[in-house]
């Protein structure tokens, strides 16, 4: 069990060592110029001192923790530690229409502060800063709305005639600058999508119904404000038709977010209602029709037509996801109940987006477009563009209502009604220089709006005394390095903290073979580098622990350990030995060597009775213990020399009892109900003593005395004294009278008993000659009947003669 515990604790010692020493970046990275020191962690310093190092300490020990560079001696005036910065290059506040007053242009109107900021960062040390988002009052809207004319399209293109003028009524109540547009899609004009005949691409519809011939898509009209041009540019539209059920949607979508010229679209809220009762082909699909190529995502309108559907494929959805977001355009998916689950996992892809459920003949449509519309700007979700592999942002969004979101959900905030004012807090965090020498430039939005916020990062890779850098110094070895920040930084091919020696000569036999202890495999013991030569030992992530020696082979924390202590707080380690202070003696210096604590009362050294080992008694006689072998627990005397205080401290009777709280302290006492009751040491480490006195009562009295290896006197005394009793006679006289009458009962019992047995027996001996008698009133016995019964002896004979 004890190899158990100790192996235990080994192994946790280890474990808390390597994470420690795993802790201290700044050391363990072997940083080789104050560069590569300030990028390895926010908590890493680089001491410029000249005369820093020590005897065999690297260059890289400049480079630790500030406090640890304190401590081992550098000035803090000589420490490089280079902060990050912020600071705010454009912050026009956020709109306030009861302030600004009158109209203004979307391009007056600010909705996120700040627009434009510079960060220096320092690797492992975020910037901060607030981003705060204020949804303005009567913004200006741009509705494109894109219809599938499809022939199972042909009632909802009734009810769209008069979207115009409707929707531009019920948009007034939102804002003053509203604009519509409208376009319409089919199909791919190819086989399978659509019937190539001569007769089905002039009406690809059958019986008496007349169509238009098939297309991919039409900006039929770019966004006005008047919504009487609308009605009557979507009444002249006619149903086509196509032959699979999935539509040519999404060539549609992309070239509606790509081709803003021709759509009209303005620097403002940008909503596409996508209306169908069908699904969607994407990336992929194409190839039914022999298409390969993919989607290119630029626009291809001539005359307001897609030219190109027949030559690039389907865009994929990931692809249409990027080209919204680029163009800051909302989506909202107008559709039938049957393929509301399929456009419900679509809006879980495309950010920003919507899903309403379309009536049979599109009847509902401006209330689904006006419930969309609110359900969209309500919410208000920040995105960045790419960043490099070496930096990391992180959000946290203080909402309405007290709420707080942090991670992935510290984006968004939810329920934003016009004129409130949320917050963001955006931290961003280098992990190292990047490999380009240019600031790096990441742009932050809402998704759905124009404005952005433009952020500036540059990069700490250097010191300040970087600058004054002296190239070909002759403190490096006559010109083979820069000295910079207190150290040479060597040219290539030169090592040595001066750079005195040539990388080719420090890898050769014979510069490794000073470095190994007794012709020994190991180089500078595996505790350091040998460079030219010599061994240069690690640095330890302590400060006050070191390696030492020609080879490394010494250190001041690996001597033997006592409470915890190295050396046991009473010596000082050099090269793994314990020196011990005076009076201290051992191999952990754990044993004192002072002889004042085995003094026994009578001055002697532990009574006479033992020795003094290491300022602590060890008794001869086992008999004696205690901490000068003074007490005998087991001696015959024990019990009387105790009896008055255990009386007096358990019953509060006997002699002492006055004076018992004085004369009766010195030991620990307790009250058990039972013998059984008392604890017995169970590794028989010190003796107990039974005792048993009679106390002033004539009672007696029990109780056990033991002086336990802490030298504490315990006692444990029975409750209870066991005191003699004379007669009862009350018990006795009611035991005589119950005795005789419990035996007149039983006799009166056995008495009955024998009685029912006997009857009993002489009522069965009735019933038997009862039995046994022949005759009764059935037959005489002396009657003889008159009848004579007689047989031919003939009868049955064959051949008998009568």
């Amino acid at each position: 069990m004890d190899l158990k515990l100790i192996f235990i604790a080994f192994i946790g010692l280890f474990y808390c060592c390597n994470s420690q020493k795993e802790g201290n970046e700044c050391i363990n990275k072997n940083a080789k110029h104050c560069g590569e020191c300030i990028q390895t962690g926010a908590k890493c310093g680089w001491c410029t001192d000249p005369d820093f190092l020590k005897q065999g300490e690297t260059v890289s020990s400049r480079c630790d923790e500030l406090q640890s560079l304190i401590k081992r001696g550098c000035n803090k005036t000589l420490i490089e530690n280079p902060l990050g910065k912020r600071k705010i290059l454009k912050n026009k506040p956020v709109t306030d229409r009861s302030k600004a007053g009158g109209n203004l242009r979307p391009e007056d109107i600010t909705q996120v502060q700040p627009q434009k900021v510079s960060l220096t960062l320092r690797s492992g040390e975020p910037q901060s800063f607030e981003l705060k988002f204020k949804r303005a009052e009567d913004y200006p809207i741009d509705l494109y709305y894109l219809m599938d004319l499809s022939f199972s399209m042909k009632d909802d293109l009734e009810n769209v005639k008069n979207l115009g003028t409707s929707l531009m009524y019920e948009m007034s109540k939102i804002t003053s600058d509203f604009k519509i547009g409208f376009g319409s899609f089919v199909e791919k004009t190819v086989m399978p999508y659509i019937s190539t005949t001569p007769a089905k691409l002039l009406n690809p519809c059958t019986g008496d119904q007349n169509c238009t011939s098939p297309f991919s898509y039409k900006n039929v009209l770019p966004l006005t404000d008047k919504g009487s041009t609308f009605n009557r540019l979507v009444g002249e539209q006619q149903i086509s038709g196509n032959l699979d059920s999935p539509e040519g949607g999404f060539d549609a979508i992309m070239q509606v977010a790509v081709c803003g010229e021709q759509i009209g679209w303005r620097n403002v809220t940008r909503l596409l209602v996508f209306s169908t009762d069908a699904g969607f082909h994407f990336a992929g699909d194409g190839k039914l029709g022999g298409i390969v190529l993919p989607n290119d995502g630029k626009c291809h309108l001539e005359n307001n037509v897609y030219t190109m559907s027949h030559y690039y494929d389907y865009p994929s959805i990931a692809h249409l996801v990027q080209k919204l977001s680029d163009n800051n355009i909302q989506t909202i998916f107008a559709v039938t109940e049957e393929f509301q689950p399929v456009y419900q996992e679509l809006k879980n892809l495309i950010p920003k987006s919507a899903v309403g459920t379309l009536s049979a003949n599109s009847s509902n449509v401006i209330n689904l477009i006006i419930d969309a519309y609110n359900a969209l700007s309500s919410e208000v979700i920040l995105e960045n563009t790419k960043v490099s592999n070496n930096v990391t942002i992180e959000y946290t969004s203080h909402c309405k209502n007290g709420v707080i979101n942090k991670g992935e959900n510290g984006r968004k905030c939810s329920n934003i009604s016009i004129g409130d004012e949320v917050h963001f807090n955006i931290s961003i965090t280098s992990k190292g220089c990047p490999n380009k020498t240019n600031p790096e430039i990441i742009k932050i939005k809402p998704l759905g709006f124009t404005e952005e916020v433009e952020i500036i990062l540059h990069f700490i890779c250097e010191c300040d005394c970087h600058s004054e850098a002296i190239n070909n110094s002759q403190v490096c070895s006559n010109g083979n390095g820069t000295y910079e920040c207190g150290a040479c930084r060597c040219k290539d091919g030169r090592v040595g903290r001066e750079c005195e020696c040539s990388s080719n000569e420090v890898s050769t036999e014979d510069m490794d073979r000073t470095c190994r202890k007794d012709n020994g495999t190991d180089i500078c013991s595996n505790n350091g580098e040998c460079v030219c030569g010599t061994c240069e030992c690690k640095p330890r992530e302590n400060p006050e622990e070191r390696y030492s020696g020609q080879f490394c082979e010494c250190d001041n924390f690996n001597c033997d350990r006592s409470g915890n202590k190295l050396c046991g707080g009473h010596g000082r380690c050099e090269c793994r030995k314990c020196i011990c202070d005076p009076m201290w003696n051992g191999t952990a210096c754990d044993c004192s060597l002072d002889e004042s604590t085995c003094l026994a009362s009578n001055k002697q050294i532990c009574n006479g009775r033992g020795r003094c080992d290491c300022g602590i008694c060890k008794c001869d006689d086992p008999k004696f213990q205690g901490p000068t072998c003074e007490t005998c627990p087991t001696c015959p005397s024990v019990c009387a020399e105790h009896k008055e205080c255990v009386e007096c401290r358990a019953f509060g009777t006997g002699v002492k009892k006055e004076t018992c709280q004085k004369e009766c302290s010195d030991f620990t006492m307790h009250k058990v109900p039972t013998k059984d009751k008392i604890p017995q040491p169970t590794d028989k480490s010190y003796p107990v003593m039974h005792c048993k006195e009679r106390d002033a009562n004539d009672c007696w009295f029990y109780y056990t005395y033991a002086v336990t290896n802490s030298t504490e006197k315990v006692v444990y005394v029975l409750d209870e004294p066991d005191c003699p009793t004379g007669p009862d006679i009350i018990p006795i006289v009611a035991g005589v009278v119950a005795g005789i009458v419990l035996i007149g009962l039983a006799l009166l019992l056995i008495w009955k008993l024998l009685m029912i047995i006997h009857d009993r027996r002489e009522f069965a001996k009735f019933e038997k000659e009862k039995m046994n008698a022949k005759w009764d009133t059935q037959e005489n016995p002396i009657y003889k009947s008159p009848i004579n019964q007689f047989q031919n002896p003939n009868y049955g004979r064959k051949g008998a003669v009568l």
